[in-house]
């Protein structure tokens, strides 16, 4: 996603103008607008996820795993659409597929620009099965049915980078059937976001749901560190704002599930 030009994240050139401060708002604003785009992504691939399971139910039967390469151009085509994303799918809830107990529909963009599949054990009776069921990346969407952050993690299922990935529940007929997901790696995600946070005045940082940090700009807080005290969920659902936290310390960061703290949190 190209910065408005108000907001470019490129390095200042020696003797340039400091870039002018910005209020947590803004930032917390144009944080949101980064991650929504990726969003977008996981909308359309829980949309289309969604509409497919729903065709295969419609015909009187249990999807497999065939069915699911019918989600492959389409996956295909937001991997070279979307800068920020380094891998996208379907991972689907245990017991949905009638010929294997678990299945993840996952390609990822190789440093040369291709496009690949993951191809995981997922035989449950071997000892490198790979278990996704306790990631927060699909127990997050599944236990509150919203979308959700998970990391920074070092992502050994898919990339060994250490990356975010955005999820979302994918429901068919009131039943949760998995997760639509995108990744992004943090370095990519920093690139954006590090310049806002560096223009508010005081140190900032920004987590998710469980208080990991996902970027900060404060050395007390590193990056995939917890950030431990305030219940940021509540935060993000609206709810009062914390007992003991600083008066507007804490900011939802415009609808998608970020909050920026700032002065410590």
């Amino acid at each position: 996603m190209d910065p408005s030009p108000a907001l470019a994240t490129s390095p200042v050139a020696p003797g340039a103008p400091t870039p002018a401060p910005l209020t947590a708002e803004r930032v917390a604003e144009e944080v949101g607008r980064v991650l929504e785009a990726v969003f977008e992504t996981v909308a359309e691939i829980r949309s289309d996820t969604a509409a497919l399971l729903a065709r295969v139910r419609a015909e009187g039967r249990s999807p497999v795993g065939a069915d699911l390469a019918a989600l492959r151009p389409a996956l295909h085509l937001r991997l070279t659409r979307q800068e920020l994303v380094s891998g996208v799918g379907f991972i689907a809830a245990p017991g949905l597929l009638g010929d294997v107990p678990a299945w993840l529909e996952w390609w990822q963009s190789t440093a040369s620009g291709d496009v690949r599949p993951l191809l995981p054990d997922l035989d449950p009776g071997r000892s490198a099965y790979a278990d996704y069921t306790h990631w927060d990346w699909f127990t997050l969407p599944r236990d509150t049915g919203r979308r959700a952050v998970a990391g920074p993690y070092v992502d050994y299922l898919c990339s060994d980078q250490y990356s975010l990935t955005l999820s979302a529940p994918v429901r068919v007929a009131g039943r949760f059937a998995g997760v639509a997901a995108a990744d992004v790696y943090l370095r990519d995600f920093e690139a954006a976001v590090l310049p806002l946070l560096r223009r508010l005045p005081a140190p900032a940082h920004l987590v998710n749901a469980r208080g990991r940090v996902a970027a900060s700009a404060d050395p007390a807080h590193l990056a995939g560190s917890l950030t431990r005290g305030p219940d940021f969920a509540a935060v993000l659902e609206g709810a009062a704002r914390p007992a003991g936290s600083a008066p507007a310390a804490l900011l939802p960061c415009a609808g998608v599930p970020l909050v920026l703290v700032r002065g410590g949190g």
